[in-house]
């Protein structure tokens, strides 16, 4: 299981490279994003699975508070139901959608419920951060996990006590604003690197010139394109236009392992200095010998360092491997190869890291 991660790891930080992406894949505009709703409610419905209301007191409470309300007076007697849930409802609400719309929430249970298997949500209210209610959310539930108990013997799947309903809420109120509001448009870059919003602002100053005549980006930090709506064109029609521009995106050297699953997502542009490693009775030794390369006479050539490099990786008693280059990739590679378990190899990197040999960031999740 782990070489399947290495060699999946390793293809990806391959093929990511020279693939190109497009602007609205990595950027958002800013302003331009969703607000998260929470709502308390009542699943009923269960088939003896919901919470025990003699140890989830708020559960009791709110079904009488519930049936006050309808008219049945409850006060003062001895619930012994166990067909209800107090769940917590979240959801997000998009960008300046309109009332009458419909959104997916995500309800999940409070008490001591055991499944909310078959349940049905009651009419929720939900709120946003001002207090003020968005949108209401009511529906059969869908749960993929499941929970069985008999006598001896209990199973027990996924997560039984959350469950979604696929366009359960009722947008009753819209978000102030719109999209002709925002009066200086601005790109955020998900994952902020300079060269990233330069390639950027070069993609779009290049195709509005073509359309428009004029330069309408400028890059203002590492993770912000300032942006000028061109005249004659709505705002939503700029963004659709530039969001399809493709652009090669860079991101900082990094190494990323977990050590639970022995997985190692390693980016393209790691590179480790000249290091000799050695693990148990393993020793990698890595040389670099630079070639000076001069152009023939009268060439008009430049001359140049060829780089060359000598990867040597040896085991008493064991196979040995020769390889060629000076990426990290390969040297995990090799040390996979040679047979080393994940630890050993975590350990290895965390070594090299710490010699400064290792040119990125390392981070052990």
């Amino acid at each position: 299981m782990f070489r399947f991660f290495l060699v999946f790891s390793l293809c990806l930080a391959g093929f990511g490279a020279d693939a190109a992406v497009r602007i609205k894949d990595i950027s958002q505009l800013e302003g331009v994003r969703d607000n998260q709703l929470l709502g308390y409610g009542l699943v009923v419905g269960l088939q003896s699975t919901g919470d025990t209301l003699r140890n989830s007191t708020f559960t009791e409470q709110s079904i009488q508070s519930m049936l006050d309300r309808m008219g049945i007076n409850v006060r003062g007697t001895s619930l012994r139901t166990r067909n209800v849930a107090a769940v917590i409802v979240t959801a997000d609400l998009p960008p300046y959608v309109s009332a009458g719309s419909r959104i997916d929430v995500t309800v999940s249970s409070m008490g001591d419920a055991t499944s909310l298997l078959g349940g049905t949500l009651l009419m929720t209210s939900l709120n946003g951060l001002d207090g003020q209610t968005y949108a209401v959310a009511q529906g059969s539930l869908a749960v993929t996990g499941f929970a069985a108990t008999g006598q001896a013997e209990s199973v027990t799947q996924n997560v039984p006590t959350t469950g979604r309903i696929p366009n359960g809420a009722l947008i009753e109120r819209e978000v102030p604003g719109t999209l002709q509001d925002i009066a200086k448009l601005t790109l955020d870059l998900k994952n902020p690197d300079f060269n990233t919003a330069v390639r950027i602002a070069d993609a779009i100053n290049g195709y509005s010139v073509e359309h428009y005549g004029m330069r309408v980006a400028r890059e203002q930090d590492q993770k912000s394109v300032a942006l000028e709506k061109p005249p004659h064109v709505t705002t939503a029609r700029f963004m659709a236009e530039i969001g399809d521009l493709t652009v090669q995106a860079d991101s900082p050297a990094r190494v990323v392992m977990d050590s639970r699953s022995g997985t190692i997502v390693i980016g393209q542009d790691v590179q480790i200095s000249t290091v000799a490693v050695t693990h148990g009775n393993l020793t990698v030794r890595i040389t670099e010998t630079p070639v000076v390369s001069q152009p023939a006479p009268f060439s008009r050539g430049k001359t140049v360092v060829v780089p060359r490099t000598d990867i040597e990786a040896s085991q008493q008693g064991g196979p040995v491997v020769i390889l060629n280059g000076t990426s990290l990739r390969i040297l995990v590679a090799g040390l996979n190869r040679i047979g080393l378990k994940p630890s050993g190899i975590i350990s290895i990197l965390q070594a090299i890291k710490t010699s400064g040999a290792l040119q990125a960031d390392l981070v052990v999740q």
